[in-house]
């Protein structure tokens, strides 16, 4: 394992449905904890670590509960509830002395700075994690394509995909016994396979600016530090 971190500034994935642990909605306070956990540890070794965390474990625009609803309304509340989850985490971070900013990309300031890239990134190299909360800011666009417009725009070495399992498989592996990991992928075997990382939009934006995408098993302890320091851990993405 090499003494330093081979990434110098991550995007970090992480689902809002992840948040809900043994709850059925809301966020799960031990689970809050283990998470702002993982990050410190990565953000003590000097790693520059901004955040992507959806919201729906509070609202979906795609959910069931969103269906009879006008798909730009139902977008919109998916949308805050993404600031509800990165104010928590934020709070979390803060409460290990993890300076901390979050960044919306719908105007809020009272409780939020406005996503400006420029902002962002001085943010990042003066040792603060930053939190993109809001999406895109515009409906029809999930959180993964926010995620991985926002590691384009901060210049980051990798997006960071935090799951509950150990990488891509040919099925779910939680169903299916025999499921086929993936070690390495490339951009279209993810879309000619329809394998369900990220949607399409986020796979081939990726793929344009040449940004890898590693899927690995949050829940592990370590495991993002592991991978931070090149452990061959989960699926990477990239040509």
């Amino acid at each position: 394992m090499p003494d330093t971190p081979v990434y110098k500034r991550i995007l970090l994935k992480l689902s809002g449905e992840s948040l809900t642990g043994e709850r059925e909605f809301g966020i799960d306070p031990i689970i809050l904890k283990r998470f702002a956990d993982e990050v410190e540890k990565v953000y003590r070794v000097g790693v520059q670590v901004a955040i992507v965390i959806g919201g729906g474990n509070i609202f979906r625009g795609l959910s069931d509960e969103a269906k009879e609803m006008d798909r730009v309304q139902a977008d919109n509340m998916g949308m805050l509830a993404t600031v509800i989850n990165s104010l928590a985490l934020q709070d979390a971070l803060e409460k290990r002395a993890v300076h901390t900013r979050v960044m919306t990309a719908i105007e809020m300031n009272k409780i939020a700075e406005p996503f400006i890239r420029r902002r962002a990134i001085r943010h990042l190299e003066k040792g603060r994690i930053v939190i993109f909360a809001g999406g895109t800011g515009n409906p029809y666009f999930t959180t993964d394509t926010a995620a991985v417009l926002r590691a384009i725009e901060i210049e980051a070495d990798a997006i960071l995909k935090g799951t509950r399992v150990d990488g891509v498989y040919d099925s779910d592996p939680e169903k299916v016994k025999n499921a086929l990991k993936f070690d390495h992928l490339s951009y279209m075997e993810v879309v000619q396979r329809g394998l369900k990382i990220m949607d399409t939009t986020a796979v081939t934006l990726s793929m344009d600016n040449k940004l890898p995408i590693v899927v690995f098993n949050f829940n592990i302890q370590d495991n993002l530090k592991r991978l931070i320091f090149g452990e061959a851990i989960g699926t990477k993405v990239q040509e």
